[in-house]
């Protein structure tokens, strides 16, 4: 499957209505960005059963900021609609891959597990 250009408007639903969501925030200027695209692409039609996306930082600077996107290339993955990995700078493809991986081989239920622990910490902190 070839990369899919995401927007504001379609982000959420995209990373609501998949399993794994990988995103690469790029823009055209960006040197490290460029050669990081072709490792993002071949990944992407080795592994069908996730969405690689790509968020022009350009295009699309209130969803980056939104992000706190701070320097690109960078990499977000969702499974399951939640956030679980990020990552600035570009990955070589077996990091990646490893990335690719490492999201597949996650837990869910031990990550959400994690969240609430979290969230119950910081609630009894404030």
């Amino acid at each position: 499957m070839a990369t899919t250009t995401l927007t504001a408007e379609t982000i959420g639903q995209t990373i609501k209505d998949n399993d794994i969501v990988l995103v690469d925030f790029w823009a055209e200027w960006c040197g490290p960005c460029q050669r990081f695209a072709p490792v993002f692409e071949k990944s992407s039609e080795e592994h069908p059963d996730v969405v690689f996306a790509k968020v022009d930082t350009e295009a699309e600077q209130l969803l980056a900021a939104q992000l706190q996107i701070s320097s690109i290339p960078t990499l977000m993955a969702f499974r399951d609609g939640v956030p679980v990995f990020r990552q600035a700078g570009a990955l070589p493809g077996p990091v990646l891959e490893q990335v690719v991986s490492a999201v597949k081989d996650l837990d869910m239920d031990e990550v959400r597990a994690k969240i609430a622990e979290h969230e119950q910490e910081h609630a009894t902190q404030a």
